[in-house]
């Protein structure tokens, strides 16, 4: 499959936010609890519209469609660290290299914009994934989606340098 990979556009926004509503209720349902999912899915299967914009996050198309997205952000103190943004394969297209071609283009993207080391808060179910493109596990962490509700994770780090 032929996958071309670009910088998202607000015009973007329904289509990564139907791909975030219909993949990750599929795809984490095995890996987390129904009393986890229930609070977090709303919280984080929504497309974040400044994110779509700000030019470091990414759609695959291929099959006329987008069938992955994701990105990376810098962090506000640390100039040379990044942070892995909302990766997402359509559940129907897992395991035929739209992750891999995503993440790949983040890090050549990151690197060549300085960044010498990124972050990745993995859910349960992306940890082999990660790890498989050269992420190392800092173990595993909360992160807060709204007072109240959490999320669990797998912190992990990647050097480019």
């Amino acid at each position: 499959m032929e996958l071309l990979v670009r910088p998202s556009t607000a015009a973007d926004i329904a289509a990564v936010d139907a791909l975030l509503a219909r993949a990750y209720p599929k795809l984490l349902k095995h890996d987390y609890a129904p009393s986890v999912l229930v609070t977090a899915l709303p919280l984080i299967s929504r497309a974040q519209p400044a994110l779509l914009t700000c030019g470091t996050y990414y759609v695959a198309e291929g099959d006329g469609a987008i069938l992955g997205a994701g990105g990376w952000t810098r962090d506000r103190s640390l100039k040379e660290l990044g942070h892995i943004r909302h990766v997402v394969t359509d559940d129907r297209a897992v395991r035929r290299g739209v992750g891999r071609t995503i993440l790949s283009h983040i890090l050549i993207q990151a690197g060549a914009a300085g960044i010498t080391e990124l972050e990745c808060w993995s859910t349960y179910t992306a940890e082999p994934f990660y790890a498989a493109m050269g992420f190392r596990s800092e173990g595993p962490m909360e992160v807060a989606l709204q007072p109240g509700i959490s999320f669990p994770a797998i912190r992990m780090r990647q050097s480019l340098s």
